[in-house]
């Protein structure tokens, strides 16, 4: 038998989005190690293309595509040239997604008497919250609509959606980003049977609080290492106590992505969060 926990991508192409972002280039990075020819797309192309760079130089196979991922032509010219230049796609992980300080409320709790430059759920800018919902969900349909047609009966062939922990749970100030998260986990299931006979899977994983330059301010005061309310009460509502590092999430992508490890795994999205999800907070 051989150890499925020895991950090979020896000749698979996998396809990234979100590349030019700090977490999903080390996605690019964990697959390329693995053996995998690896496409970074990003509507960054710059950012893309240093981080394939990056792993050009460590001797791996790699190539940066500019893609909007709300852009069907934008994303179907990036597919053309993945084809082209590495082969046709085994493994499409989409990564990416955001939120926007437009769909975000500035209270946790509607409360009388709040100060008068509250931004409060009844000021939540209706582009901002459409922005977020086609970010994360047409931005992870519409890749998948032009990279899974021909993914169709290749052997090992699978989708990796990032959903959150706010899916599970919505979580206070961001209800458009919580919402978009929980339909990436719905769709998630729903392609996982709507692909079952064509031999793709799909899964997701739901990351939980990593800190990042995107939202360090959000979790911490000024010197960066006190914690702010709102970060007190995630690491107390965190079994393990603390924030999880980016590279925590790459045992559970490789293991979803590997179909000698999770063959008959399909249609799952896999809490990565330190115990968050399975605590009530009593």
């Amino acid at each position: 038998m051989t150890n499925p926990f020895v991950h090979d991508f020896t000749d698979k192409v996998v396809v990234v989005t979100g590349a030019g972002g700090v977490l999903c280039s080390e996605f690019a990075k964990a697959f390329s190690k693995a053996g995998a020819k690896v496409a970074l797309l990003d509507l960054n192309e710059e950012a893309a293309q240093g981080y394939a760079d990056e792993i050009v130089a460590e001797g791996g196979v790699a190539k940066a595509y500019r893609c909007n991922v709300l852009d069907r032509e934008s994303i179907e010219a990036a597919q053309a040239g993945v084809v082209a230049d590495l082969g046709t796609v085994d493994i499409l992980v989409n990564g990416a997604g955001g939120n926007n300080p437009r769909a975000t409320t500035d209270n946790e709790f509607h409360e009388a008497n709040m100060p008068e430059d509250t931004k409060s759920f009844f000021d939540l800018d209706q582009s901002g919250v459409e922005f977020v919902f086609n970010l994360n969900f047409l931005g992870t349909l519409l890749p998948t609509q032009v990279f899974a047609k021909d993914m169709v009966g290749r052997e090992g062939a699978n989708i990796i959606n990032i959903s959150s922990m706010n899916a599970f749970t919505p979580l206070t100030k961001i209800p458009a980003y919580s919402g978009a998260k929980a339909a990436i986990s719905n769709f998630t299931q729903w392609l996982a049977v709507h692909f079952s006979k064509a031999g793709i899977r799909c899964n997701a994983i739901a990351p939980g609080f990593l800190v990042s330059k995107q939202n360090i301010d959000l979790m911490f005061e000024e010197d960066h290492k006190t914690l702010k309310p709102r970060g007190e009460k995630i690491i107390n509502n965190t079994p393990m106590g603390r924030f999880g590092e980016s590279d925590e999430l790459l045992g559970g992508l490789m293991f979803l992505a590997d179909e000698k490890a999770s063959s008959f795994v399909n249609g799952v999205v896999l809490p990565i969060d330190g115990g968050f999800s399975a605590y009530s907070g009593v």
